[in-house]
C-alpha cells in the first residue's frame, strides 16, 4: 500500500458506541482536526478499510459491545499500521493498560471522561508521529526504488558481456578433440579455422568477466559506504573515465578509436556505482553506433569552468562521429524508452535511467546529435570542488 505525505492534515476516527460522546468529540476538536466517527468495531474497520489512505490517527473508546476497543486495536495494528493509535478508557486497569500497549501497541492512553486540553494536545502529537512515520516510509521506498532499478538496470549491463563470456567458453569446448588411444597424458587438443582463434576467444571472453567483475565491485562498495561511520569514498572525474577505459570490455581495435581529455578535474557528487554505470551506458551506445564505421572516434572529455549564466559547472562529455540520431527519436530519447536497436535487444531503458541518476544528485543530463555527423551527451554536476593537481 502506498502512501503520499500531503500538506493536508489526515482525518482522525474517533470510535464510541455512545452517540453523545461522538458528537461531542466532533464539535470539540472539529474547529481544528478532520475528524469522523463510527460507532463500533465493526464500522471503523469498514471505514478504514474503503478509505484507509485519509486516517492518520484512531482514537477508540475500550467498552463497547461484541467488539471491544482492545480487538478493534490489535486488527488496526495488524492491517493498518500507519495509523497512530490511541485508546480512551474510564477504566485504568493495569491489565488493559499493559494489553493497549503490547498489544494495540497505542501511542497515548486518555482516560474518560476526556478533557478537551489534554486530548487536544495528544492528537497533535499523533499527528506528528503519523507524518514523521509517513516522511520515514516515503524516504525509504524511494530508496527501495532507486536501489531495484539500480540492480535491475545492472542485471541488464551484465546480461550481454557474460553471455558473451557463455558463447566464448563454449566455442572453445565445442572445438576439443578427443585424444586418441595412445595420446600422451596432460595435453589437450583443440581445432582452430585459424591460427590464435581459441586464445582470442579466451582474452575476449577474460575481458569481459573482468568488467562484470568490475561492475560488481563498485556495488559491493557501495554497500560499505552505506554503514554508520564510514568514509565516504572521494571520487574525481577523471578517475572515473579512466576506470572506464581500463575496465570496459572493448572489441577489436575500439580502444584505440577512444581519446581522453581532461581539462579541469574535479571531485564528482554522487554514488560511484551508479555514475560509472551511467558512463558505461553512454560508452556502449556510443561504440555500438560506430561499429563498422572505418573513421571512428570517440572523445571521453571533463571539464570544469566558470559561466555567467549558470554559475559554475562541471561535465564530462562522451562525443562520437557516428551516423547521429533521428530527431523524432532525440526528442523522446530521456523522456521515454525508445531505442533504435530493438532488433538487437536494446530496450531504450539506459537514457532514462542516466537521466533519474543525474536528477538525483542534482545534476542534468543533455543529448545533442546532428545525423551523419554525430552525437553529443553532456552530464552536467555541481562539483563538490577542484581536484588536486
Amino acid at each position: 500500500m502506498q502512501f503520499e505525505l500531503s500538506g493536508e492534515n489526515p482525518s482522525i476516527l474517533f470510535v464510541d458506541d455512545e452517540p453523545t460522546s461522538r458528537k461531542w468529540f466532533a464539535l470539540e476538536f472539529g474547529d481544528e482536526f478532520t475528524v469522523v466517527t463510527a460507532g463500533s468495531a465493526d464500522e471503523a474497520l469498514q471505514i478504514l478499510g474503503d478509505r484507509s489512505g485519509e486516517f492518520g490517527v484512531l482514537v477508540t473508546d475500550y467498552r463497547m459491545p461484541q467488539r471491544d476497543g482492545m480487538k478493534l486495536l490489535r486488527a488496526v495494528q495488524r492491517d493498518f499500521r500507519h495509523v497512530i493509535r490511541l485508546l480512551a478508557t474510564a477504566y485504568a486497569e493495569k491489565d488493559v493498560a499493559i494489553a493497549a500497549v503490547n498489544q494495540g501497541k497505542v501511542l497515548r492512553i486518555l482516560e474518560k471522561p476526556l478533557d478537551g486540553e489534554s486530548t487536544r494536545e495528544a492528537l497533535r502529537e499523533a499527528l506528528s508521529v503519523y507524518r514523521a512515520q509517513a516522511l520515514e516510509r516515503m524516504v525509504n521506498e524511494g530508496r527501495v526504488a532507486a536501489l531495484r532499478e539500480a540492480l535491475g538496470f545492472l542485471a541488464h549491463e551484465l546480461n550481454t558481456p557474460l553471455a558473451t563470456v557463455r558463447g566464448y567458453v563454449g566455442s572453445v569446448a565445442a572445438r576439443y578433440v578427443p585424444p586418441a588411444e595412445g595420446a600422451p597424458a596432460g595435453v589437450a587438443q583443440f581445432t582452430e579455422e585459424y591460427p590464435g582463434e581459441l586464445v582470442t576467444a579466451l582474452e575476449r571472453a577474460e575481458r569481459r568477466a573482468l568488467y562484470c567483475q568490475s561492475l560488481v565491485s563498485t556495488f559491493v562498495q557501495s554497500a560499505r559506504d552505506a554503514y554508520p561511520d564510514a568514509v565516504p569514498q572521494s571520487i574525481t572525474a577523471s578517475s572515473l573515465v579512466e576506470a572506464l577505459l581500463d575496465e570496459f570490455p572493448f572489441e577489436e581495435n575500439e580502444r584505440g578509436c577512444v581519446t581522453l581529455d581532461v581539462r579541469h578535474d574535479f571531485r564528482l557528487p554522487g554514488r560511484r556505482d551508479l555514475l560509472y554505470l551511467v558512463l558505461c551506458t553512454l560508452a556502449k551506445n556510443a561504440l555500438i553506433a560506430l561499429r563498422g564505421r572505418p573513421d571512428a572516434r570517440l572523445w571521453l572529455e571533463v571539464d570544469s569552468s566558470t559561466e555567467q549564466a549558470a554559475g559554475r559547472r562541471a561535465w564530462i562529455r562522451v562525443r562520437d562521429n557516428g551516423p547521429g540520431i533521428p530527431p523524432e527519436v532525440l526528442a523522446k530519447l530521456t523522456k521515454e524508452p525508445v531505442t533504435t536497436r530493438g532488433a538487437s535487444g536494446g530496450s531504450g531503458m539506459g537514457l532514462m535511467f542516466c537521466q533519474r541518476v543525474m536528477q538525483a544528485i542534482g545534476g542534468g543530463i543533455e543529448v545533442h546529435s546532428t545525423l551523419g555527423e554525430g552525437t553529443m551527451v553532456t552530464l552536467y554536476f555541481q562539483p563538490l570542488g577542484s581536484a588536486p593537481s
